[in-house]
C-alpha cells in the first residue's frame, strides 16, 4: 500500500522529512478495525514529532491521526461496526499513522462519519473535536458555574483547529458566552463567523482588553496555544475560583500565581485515554458520534480551512509547513492518493 513517512526527524524544508513510501497492508486483530483512508487533516503533533522522534533502526514512522474512511475488514472482537462503515477518528499516539491507503485503529475511539460531510470535510473534525469537547466538558466542566461569575470563557487561539470547534460546541450546547482572540482581520472574522460573541488580539494585552468587556471576569479561559506568553494576563483576568485549561507544551509552567484566587489547572491530551487504555477510553467514539449527529443536525460546521489535493509527501511537506507557521485557519485536509505518485 501506498503510505507516507520518515527515517530522520528533521526540518520540513527538506525533502527527505516526508518520503512517499510502499508498506504491506496491515491485518487487524482483536477490536482493530482496517480503514481505507479516504482523507486526512494535519496537526501541530504530526509536526512536532516528525521534527524530533526518531523512528526504530531502519523503520518508515508514518504519521497522522485524523482520517476519515471506510471499513475494509475488522478483527474477531469487533462489537459495533462492520465491513462498509463509513467512520471518522483521531487514533492512536502509539501506533502507525494514517498516512496510508490502510490502517487500524481500535473500534473504541471511532466514531460513524457525518452523512452531511464529504470525505475532506469529516477528517478535519476528529483530533480537534474531541480535544475540545474532553477540555470543556471533561475537564473545565463549563456547564458546572463558578459562583458569582457571568457565564463566559475566553478561547486564545480562536481561529486554529481546537479554536475553531471548541467556539461551535460552547454555542451549540451550552449559554456560556465565548470570548476569542485573533490578530488578522481574515481570522477575527473566521471565529465572528464560528459564533464568538467577542474578538479580542491576543498581540495585545488580554486582562485590559477582556476587562472592558461587559461579561465581567470569565470564570474559564481555554488556552491552546503561546500560553507561556499569556500566563501573566490569565491569571489576572480570571475569576476568582475560575478554572484554567491549556493544551500546548510551554517549556515551563509556575502554577504558583494561581494559587492566591484558587483557581484550578487542567492539562488536556487527547490521547491519554487510548494511550493508557483507560477504562472510559471508549468515551472518545461516543463523542465523535455526538459530534456527528451536532453536525447531521445543522448545529455545528466543519472547521476545513484549506484543502492541499491528495495524500502525497509533496503535499503533506507544504502543508506540514503551514502548521509550523502558526498561520494556518481552522484544518489543513488530503483527501485521497495520486495514482501517480511514486513510491521510493
Amino acid at each position: 500500500m501506498r503510505a507516507i513517512g520518515y527515517k530522520t526527524p528533521g526540518a520540513i524544508d527538506d525533502t527527505s522529512a516526508l518520503s512517499d513510501i510502499d508498506l504491506p497492508i496491515p491485518v487487524p486483530t482483536g477490536r482493530d478495525l482496517l480503514v481505507e483512508i479516504r482523507a486526512v487533516s494535519v496537526n501541530p503533533v504530526d509536526a512536532k514529532i516528525r521534527a524530533s522522534a526518531t523512528p526504530e533502526p531502519g523503520q518508515w514512522r508514518v504519521l497522522g491521526w485524523d482520517a476519515a474512511g471506510i471499513v475494509k475488514a475488522t478483527g474477531p472482537d469487533v462489537q459495533d461496526f462492520a465491513v462498509g462503515d463509513s467512520v471518522f477518528y483521531a487514533g492512536a499516539l502509539q501506533r502507525p499513522g494514517t498516512n496510508a491507503e490502510f490502517h487500524l485503529v481500535d473500534e473504541r475511539l471511532v466514531g460513524r462519519k457525518p452523512e452531511a460531510l464529504d470525505w475532506a470535510q469529516a477528517a478535519a473534525l476528529p483530533l480537534t473535536a474531541l480535544t475540545a469537547w474532553e477540555m470543556l466538558f471533561d475537564r473545565l466542566e463549563i456547564t458546572r458555574p463558578v459562583p458569582g461569575t457571568q457565564p463566559a470563557v475566553l478561547i486564545i487561539g480562536g481561529a486554529g483547529g481546537v479554536g475553531s470547534i471548541a467556539i461551535q460546541l460552547v454555542r451549540a450546547l451550552t449559554d456560556v458566552t465565548v470570548i476569542a482572540t485573533a490578530s488578522r482581520p481574515e481570522t477575527r472574522e473566521w471565529v465572528k463567523e464560528l459564533g464568538a460573541h467577542h474578538v479580542i488580539d491576543h498581540r495585545q494585552d488580554l486582562a485590559s482588553q477582556v476587562a472592558a468587556l461587559p461579561t465581567g471576569a470569565p470564570g474559564f479561559v481555554f488556552s491552546t496555544t503561546q500560553t507561556a506568553e499569556h500566563m501573566a494576563d490569565i491569571v489576572a483576568l480570571l475569576a476568582p475560583q475560575g478554572r484554567f485549561g491549556l493544551i500546548d507544551d510551554p517549556a515551563t509552567l509556575d502554577a504558583a500565581p494561581l494559587k492566591r484566587k484558587s483557581l484550578s489547572l487542567h492539562w488536556e491530551f487527547m490521547f491519554t485515554r487510548s494511550m493508557f487504555a483507560t477504562a472510559d477510553m471508549a468515551r472518545q467514539g461516543h463523542i465523535l458520534n455526538e459530534v456527528a449527529a451536532l453536525i447531521d443536525g445543522g448545529r455545528l460546521r466543519t472547521t476545513l480551512g484549506a484543502h492541499f489535493g491528495p495524500i502525497t509527501a509533496a503535499n503533506l511537506r507544504r502543508a506540514h509547513a503551514l502548521i509550523e507557521s502558526g498561520k494556518a485557519r481552522g484544518k489543513v485536509v488530503l483527501e485521497g492518493f495520486d495514482p501517480a505518485s511514486e513510491a521510493e
